[in-house]
């Protein structure tokens, strides 16, 4: 059984070179798939995050004979069901490729319990431990040399004129994304939860995948913490060494821009505001705008609140580094996303004219 084992275990880097062949699957608890995972993984979890825990403690407490047999306890009536999921996922025409956290017993219980059911599938050798450890190997090397870095103060419409720009098949890399988060203190009040460092490197590493050939990428000029992640030393290098484009639009329009962006008219939005206000409130000045800004929530008037915020909080904190530590290349007025792009795009046609878009 060893030997069949063997054959069926493929390298990070096999996965990696052939992905369109293999769907992974992730036989860890919900909980730890939840937490970071390779992107477009599937969840057929072994156990669920009580009974991990639960076999954990066993584990510890009483040895791993009486672990295994308990194990073995809660997955038994479990597998018919289990290998059903993986049967449908073989009937796509793609193979199943289970891993769990080091390609320990978790996974190599469920490969041989398939493999004798008549599936055919894989396991990632090492994995998801040796995903990560590949992948944040290899993220500084796949960095493209040039980064074309869209800048401006808040509500000017940056992220929607990068998503054009990807829709137009330029080289972009989404931090925010990959971070699910916007950046700022309000970042997370549409009430996603912000991604860990092991999922913005998963994505992060996804799309450097297609673009690694790439001459120049896109980004935002993102702080280099973004939520609960942190941007590679490598790439905030590129970004504070690249080609400045700023994007300015009138406050009216960045006002309803972030308005129709955040603004949700609900109990659980006003709570969440509510909380993140609390973080920055001492911070701006003078104490009369405070209060201004405090009435304003609890009337629930958005707009209002969000023009105080811009004039008296974000505006203050960004323009004079914008203005004192950047060289702009570009300045480009905001009035749709689409003329924002095609002006951004036309001048690195030109600036890069040996060096066309479909490179990537």
């Amino acid at each position: 059984m060893e030997a069949i084992t063997m054959n069926y275990d493929r390298t990070v880097e096999e996965f990696l070179n052939h992905q369109e062949i293999y769907i992974p699957v992730d036989v860890r608890s919900p909980g730890e798939f939840q937490d970071s995972r390779i992107p477009n993984a599937i969840n057929v979890p072994l156990f669920t995050d009580e009974e991990r825990s639960e076999i954990g403690t066993l584990y510890k407490h009483e040895g791993q004979k009486a672990a295994k047999w308990r194990a073995m306890e809660l997955v038994s009536p479990k597998l018919p069901s289990l290998l059903e999921e993986i049967r449908e996922i073989e009937k796509t025409n793609r193979k199943p490729l289970l891993y769990c956290w080091r390609g320990g017993m978790r996974s190599q219980s469920i490969a041989h319990f398939a493999m004798m059911s008549g599936l055919h599938i894989q396991r990632l050798e090492g994995g998801y431990r040796a995903y990560r450890e590949y992948i944040v190997d290899r993220i500084p090397t796949m960095l493209p040399k040039q980064a074309v870095v869209i800048y401006g103060l808040t509500g000017t419409g940056k992220t929607e004129i990068l998503h054009r720009l990807k829709e137009f098949g330029y080289p972009v890399l989404d931090l925010e994304g990959y971070a699910n988060h916007k950046g700022s203190v309000f970042g997370a009040i549409d009430g996603h939860q912000p991604y860990n460092q092991k999922m913005f490197d998963a994505l992060l590493f996804e799309d450097l995948q297609c673009i690694v050939n790439s001459p120049y990428f896109f980004m935002e000029g993102e702080s280099k913490r973004i939520g609960h992640a942190v941007q590679p030393q490598e790439l905030y290098e590129k970004k504070e060494n690249g080609i400045h484009i700023r994007i300015v639009s009138d406050l009216q329009s960045r006002v309803e821009r972030i308005y129709e962006q955040y603004v949700e008219e609900t109990d659980a939005f006003h709570a969440r505001v509510e909380y993140a206000l609390g973080r920055i409130i001492k911070r701006i000045k003078p104490e009369e705008i405070q209060k201004k800004i405090q009435h304003c929530l609890a009337e629930k008037n958005y707009r209002e609140m969000i023009q105080l915020l811009i004039v008296h909080y974000y505006d203050p904190r960004y323009d004079n580094k914008i203005n004192e530590s950047l060289n702009t290349a570009l300045e480009v007025q905001f009035e749709s996303p689409e003329k924002a792009a095609k002006q951004i795009m036309d001048f690195i046609e030109e600036r890069f004219a040996s060096h066309p878009k479909s490179l990537v």
